[in-house]
């Protein structure tokens, strides 16, 4: 029976990972919020690891915040660089595996061609930044490092772009969405079910423990826009939303966000034979429509 530590339980991916533990009833769970297990002070994450046997640790905690980042650099890479590096140095110690969960942020180019894992990052935001230096940091102090980078994730938790959609589709008949950043929407219990996927896949020694460390992607099927993703939402509400497609730089934001982060999952694909859906599938489930 491996234990399984899911830090960052209370935000959108770790209450998603909450919400389908149910369907491992042979797994052992350790679900802790910032309260419990404050990644970011070393003492606190190696006490809690000498205190729990874990086997698996999946790191859903993050500053997310991509705006407000760019004013508080410090709390953000305390949390998203400095949080990995302490997981990854007691994982290492207790020989347990490590999921960092990272995002498409760190792929910011000109390239209009779905990015593999390979391909160079160039982050261009804080968050961006933080984010790819706690890869770094993860994959450096622990060896049985999985990373899973990850795009517009979404779901009925928390402050995300669909909840603010559904918020706005009561408080006015018009929305302004920009239409020139393109990548998929990921919704948050999919994400859930891959990373359990996954981990089942590893423990029950499906796949090789030397295939498995390393960066992987994870998104949806298909591609779209912010503003085709908000229209999606509203043809589902049914809110009688008029929603204006409108450039990047005519809604003014302190963090650059890349154009374009579609991502390829060829690999993941084809080292744990996951099943893919595409994000308009995935968004009906969320919504409770499929």
């Amino acid at each position: 029976m491996p234990v399984i530590l899911v830090t960052g339980a209370g935000g959108q991916l770790g209450r998603s990972l909450v919400q389908q533990s149910a369907r491992w009833p042979d797994w052992q769970f350790l679900f802790a919020d910032r309260l419990a297990l404050d990644i970011d002070d070393p003492h606190s994450v190696e006490a809690y690891f000498k205190a729990h046997p874990i086997d698996f640790c999946i790191n859903a905690a993050g500053y997310t915040a991509v705006d407000r980042a760019e004013a508080e650099p410090r709390l953000a890479r305390s949390v998203n660089a400095e949080g990995p590096k302490n997981l990854a140095i007691q994982c290492q110690k207790h020989h347990a595996a490590l999921l960092q969960i990272s995002t498409d942020y760190v792929y910011h180019s000109r390239q209009n061609t779905p990015f593999e894992e390979d391909d160079p990052v160039t982050p261009q935001s804080i968050y961006a930044q933080t984010k790819w230096e706690g890869e770094n940091a993860a994959l450096l102090h622990c060896s049985r490092t999985l990373v899973l980078r990850t795009s517009w994730v979404y779901s009925l938790f928390g402050q995300n772009f669909l909840t603010t959609m559904l918020r706005l589709g009561k408080e006015r008949r018009q929305v302004k969405v920009v239409y020139d950043q393109v990548g998929t929407p990921t919704f948050a219990g999919d994400l859930a079910a891959a990373i359990f996927s996954m981990i089942h896949a590893i423990d029950s020694g499906e796949v090789a423990e030397e295939n498995w460390p390393g960066v992987f992607n994870f998104s949806p099927e298909g591609v779209t826009s912010w503003y085709d993703f908000a229209l999606a939402i509203f043809e589902q509400s049914g809110d009688p939303v008029q929603v204006l497609p409108i450039r990047s730089v005519d809604y003014p934001s302190a963090a650059v966000r890349p154009p374009f982060s579609v991502m390829s999952k060829e690999k993941i694909k084809s080292v744990f034979r996951l099943s893919i859906p595409h994000w308009r599938e995935s968004l009906l489930r969320c919504m409770g429509k499929k």
